[in-house]
């Protein structure tokens, strides 16, 4: 959220913003709907004056003025409470324009329309040239017997999964090296709630603007969180925090839940896509300084960059073009891991981390404060990284290391995670 006095002094900054990121807002509506709450607070604020001041004077006044302010002072009541309504509705309207408002994009921000605007930094790793027909996830997981595909939606809908046996030691196998990797970098590690209130999903920007993507608990007002970002960020909402506390850094472990709204039909096949999953997330509050996030923004993707490379696994980052990055996000950078099983068997570098620097977006609709080390009052920044994602993770990591039986072979750094397991060996159907 960009503060409105920094909003009406660059316009045109703002929109260059709303059009780059593909926001749906006209801005001339805000400044509009700012304009007409403070025309209403302003006729407020001097008829309360005005109450104030006949207040004061009618015990001074004599017998012929008294009655003069009495009906004076009636009619300013009636005024105010035509007013108030008013001022309600306006608020309400340049409230609601307001969280729809994105950041700015960082000069370095390439602009684009879509990830193939998208700006590849750097390749690491280098595909395996198979000898053999390799099988995508799908085979390998129905062949291991990792997945039970059909019983969970009987009951559970489309794009439910149960992961089984070797599924679901992998699983908690990639997550706990997750999880000790970031321990070992100074990262606290955090279990948060998944289900909050509106207002999580707001102060961190996941609301208004994907609300669709949310499910939504009505009978107690709650709603599922699609990353563990939201109740980590919410953990310190309406706060002030100490200067010399920051940097706060937390990894957060958690299921998810994305209803996929906006991707019906797409993906469909295996588990790229799934409505739950379990996500171990990167979490920073630091101070708002630029070059303070931008060396803590790098540091994340760096914690992300290590798991995979302890995973082996080839990938390649990138940075996002302005209709690539959210409407909070100031930078992101992604990063795509090699499935060789994806685009038909012609393998496809495909998503499965993000790493975002928000600027004071999320502190200010969350009102987190930091006091600086010269008394004043600022907002701190936020950002945030996937350390690893599951059952998404899964795909690569079978895929680049499956043999041509059918088996695969276990990276080294998650043989002790596996009890000792080197190599998956396919079950009998």
């Amino acid at each position: 959220m960009l503060d409105i006095a920094f909003i009406r002094q660059n316009a045109d900054t703002v929109r260059a913003a709303i059009k780059n990121k593909r926001v749906v807002l006209d801005l001339d509506t805000l400044l509009a709907a700012d304009k007409e709450r403070r025309d209403v607070l302003l006729e407020i604020e001097k008829r309360r004056a005005r109450k104030n001041e006949i207040a004061q004077l009618i015990p001074k006044a004599s017998k012929e003025e008294r009655p003069v302010l009495i009906e004076e002072g009636k009619a300013v009541k009636v005024a105010l409470e035509q007013l108030e309504p008013s001022l309600t509705a306006a608020q309400r309207a340049y409230d609601d324009l307001m969280l729809r408002v994105p950041s700015l994009p960082r000069p370095e921000v390439p602009l684009g329309a879509s990830e193939d605007d998208n700006v590849e930094i750097r390749k690491v790793g280098t595909p395996r040239a198979f000898p053999f027909k390799a099988k995508d996830h799908v085979e390998l997981m129905t062949l291991h017997k990792m997945v039970d595909w059909d019983g969970p939606r009987k009951y559970a809908g489309g794009r439910s999964y149960a992961l089984m046996g070797a599924g679901a030691l992998l699983e908690l196998a990639v997550t706990r090296l997750a999880v000790d990797t970031l321990v070992e970098r100074g990262l606290t590690i955090v279990i948060p709630p998944v289900m909050v209130r509106e207002r999580a999903m707001t102060g961190t920007g996941f609301f208004p603007l994907g609300r669709e993507e949310a499910y939504a608990i009505s009978a107690d007002e709650l709603f599922l969180v699609g990353t563990s970002e939201v109740p980590l960020v919410s953990l310190h909402c309406d706060e002030t925090l100490d200067a010399a506390s920051l940097p706060i850094r937390y990894a957060g472990v958690s299921n998810c839940f994305r209803r996929e709204a906006g991707a019906s039909g797409k993906d469909t096949k295996g588990l790229y896509r799934v409505h739950q999953f379990t996500k171990v997330e990167q979490v920073v509050f630091c101070m708002p300084d630029e070059q303070v996030a931008e060396k803590e923004h790098y540091q994340l993707l760096g914690n992300a960059e290590a798991i995979l490379e302890k995973l082996e696994i080839p990938y390649r980052v990138a940075l996002a073009c302005t209709g690539e990055i959210g409407l909070g996000q100031t930078r992101k950078h992604e990063v795509e891991s090699w499935m060789p099983g994806r685009n038909d068997g012609k393998g496809a570098y495909n998503e499965t981390h993000s790493c975002s620097t928000l600027g004071d977006f999320q502190a200010r609709r969350s009102n987190i404060r930091v006091r600086l080390p010269d008394g004043t009052l600022g907002y701190p920044y936020t950002l945030n990284n996937t350390a690893i994602a599951s059952p998404r993770i899964l795909i690569p990591l079978l895929e680049n290391h499956q043999n041509e039986d059918g088996s695969v072979t276990l990276p080294k750094a998650l043989v002790p995670y596996m009890n000792g397991v080197t190599v998956l060996r396919p079950r009998a159907l």
